[in-house]
């Protein structure tokens, strides 16, 4: 349904060298992700991962004493994104620069990842996963995912236990890498497992239930079902972090994750949320940007034929905004016969 006609590394969103100047004005010299939803506020909140201050490696997380704060919210009201993304400010903490706004620190928990937000009746909603133990490259075991919530325009967050999925002894619940979007009256997530190498499954749920688990409904392939082990696929992975939105220039459904089979991060679309999926395109190549991971979504280049996306690269573990200029084209976007 749709062909990427060109893609390009707009400009250096964090970190040394970027115009946003992220070390000096927020302490914010090495992070990753960058997660986007529209604020409803004429804002674009812009949340990161593990994040870096003073005594930074340099290249690649870490150390832990580097002013290590494992999630940071910035805002940016930029909509001339044709020359980078700028940053009007962070949630800060006493004395400047960027805060951790959302908790961590409980036993058997090295670190809380977001993975996709969404504001809802003036509410902010974030999915992240509460990560126990890293394992080699994509790989790694979760304690649980989760929904966390902010009432303060995202100064500060909740964790409510109603609104987890546990990843018990099987380590293979389908939803801890999460990414959420809106359509009609539901709210719909989509979920893998975690790290990079399960299948991409759907969940939905009306505004008033986002914050209880028991209140979602899961695709087993016909329809809605109020089991979590009916979830069947949308499509087979691997699917590493998501982000999912409707484009309406092209008039389908986009999203783009991560896929280490291909070395790359992959656009996808579909005429419904619940598929067919695309075999999709490879926007950005792990050939050509080593390392790279992520793909998100900028909710305000839904409109014209150039989509915009923030990237990240391992090394040098910063986040760069991306362009890539798109055109319906049906056959080029299947899969291949194998």
């Amino acid at each position: 349904m749709v062909h990427v006609m060109d893609t390009t590394r707009v400009a250096k969103v964090t970190g040394p060298g970027s115009a946003n100047d992220t070390g000096e004005r927020f302490g914010v010299l090495g992070t990753d992700l960058g997660i986007m939803w529209d604020g409803g506020d004429g804002r674009v909140f812009v949340l990161f991962g593990d994040t870096y201050g003073e005594g930074w490696c340099g290249n690649g997380a870490g150390p832990g004493t580097a002013d290590w704060r494992r999630n940071v919210l910035a805002f940016s009201t930029d909509r001339d994104l044709a020359d980078g993304l700028t940053l009007d400010g962070v949630v800060e903490r006493p004395g400047g620069g960027a805060c951790q706004v959302i908790p961590s620190g409980r036993a058997r928990e090295i670190t809380v990842i977001p993975n996709g937000g969404i504001a809802v009746d003036g509410r902010h909603y974030v999915h992240y996963m509460s990560v126990r133990r890293w394992g080699p490259p994509g790989t790694w075991r979760t304690n649980h995912a989760g929904i966390a919530v902010s009432a303060d325009g995202g100064r500060t967050w909740e964790k409510p236990r109603a609104a987890r999925w546990p990843n018990r002894w099987r380590h293979d619940n389908r939803f801890q890498i999460g990414a959420f979007t809106r359509s009609g009256e539901h709210v719909y997530l989509f979920g893998t497992t975690n790290g990079r190498r399960g299948d991409a499954y759907l969940a939905r749920v009306l505004p008033s239930g986002l914050l209880r688990r028991s209140a979602y409904e899961y695709w087993d392939g016909t329809g809605w079902a109020g089991s979590e082990r009916a979830a069947a696929p949308v499509f087979e992975g691997p699917v590493g972090e998501m982000s999912v939105a409707y484009h309406r220039h092209l008039g389908c459904w986009l999203l783009m994750h991560l896929d280490e089979h291909r070395k790359g991060i992959v656009l996808r679309s579909a005429p419904r949320l619940t598929g067919p999926w695309t075999w999709g395109e490879v926007v950005v190549s792990g050939r050509e940007h080593p390392a790279v991971y992520g793909g998100f979504l900028h909710p305000w280049s839904l409109d014209g034929p150039d989509l915009y996306y923030l990237v990240s690269q391992w090394g040098p573990y910063n986040v760069f905004l991306t362009r890539s200029t798109l055109a319906p084209d049906a056959a080029t976007a299947e899969r291949p016969p194998e």
